[in-house]
């Protein structure tokens, strides 16, 4: 794995961790009982983001260094999923 993948695959697991960890602890103004004129009630009251950010980022550093152990360590390959035998022999 390259450096440019290994930035890539990071940065998607960021973004897909960061997606699961928002609806955490998340308070509604709908939940408080105190929604803003012209707001939805789902609207947020607080969102902790740089606290959700922080943690993301520990969580996405945990599951990239997994993640890249398993493609690095070949234990699963593109070879695997190649359930149609079209990729070329290797020697």
């Amino acid at each position: 794995m390259g450096v440019t993948s290994a930035i890539v695959l990071y940065a998607v697991i960021w973004f897909l961790t960061f997606l699961v960890i928002i609806p955490i602890r998340l308070e509604t103004q709908g939940d408080k009982g105190d929604v803003m004129p012209g707001t939805h009630a789902g609207a947020p009251e607080k969102h902790f983001l740089k606290q959700k950010a922080w943690i993301t980022t520990g969580v996405a550093a945990l599951i990239w260094g997994i993640t890249a152990g398993i493609i690095l360590s070949e234990v699963i390959s593109v070879r695997d999923f190649d359930w149609m035998g079209m990729l070329p022999e290797r020697d």
